[in-house]
């Protein structure tokens, strides 16, 4: 008797648990870059020269695309080509496969200056779950530098939950 209550009680349980687990797996995700771009704007702010943060499968050279998936690297750019001058700062590795992270369209790297400054248009970068459309936060990245969190729109969910 005392087994078939429990089983009724981890049946009715499971799927908020899986809810929860998934809402964690985002949140934190969404953390790694809001953490990473701040590090980056800290960096370009202390050290005095330009900082790009961009995404990088093998932490050395930056990549241009709009796909985050494989990890992400922040280095200094003195000689402006997007790219690593010396070994990159800091980097971040894709911590499983179900997420996706994907950035706005045209935009493969955010470009920290001295004053804290990220030019050109605003960024965001949408944190999701492979085929799962309804769940997705996004990380905002200003022109001013400024970097926040935020809830991602029906439409960039269902963009960013699309395998590939």
């Amino acid at each position: 008797m005392a087994l078939a209550i429990v089983a009724v009680l981890v049946s009715i349980a499971a799927p908020s648990l899986g809810g929860l687990v998934s809402r964690n797996r985002l949140q934190s995700m969404q953390m790694d870059y809001i953490a990473g771009l701040q590090h980056a704007r800290e960096a370009a702010i202390t050290h005095g020269v330009p900082v790009v943060f961009c995404p990088s499968s093998d932490g050395v050279a930056c990549q241009a695309t709009s796909v985050w998936d494989q990890g992400w690297l922040i280095a200094e750019d003195r000689d402006a080509d997007n790219q690593p001058d010396h070994q990159a700062l800091y980097t971040g590795t894709a911590s499983e496969t179900q997420l996706h992270v994907r950035s706005s369209t045209g935009r493969y790297r955010v470009r920290f200056h001295p004053d804290g400054s990220a030019a050109g248009s605003n960024l965001t970068f949408t944190v999701c779950l492979a085929g799962r459309p309804g769940q997705a936060l996004n990380v905002v990245v200003s022109n001013a530098g400024r970097v926040r969190g935020d809830t991602a729109s029906a439409a960039q969910s269902a963009a960013c939950a699309v395998d590939g």
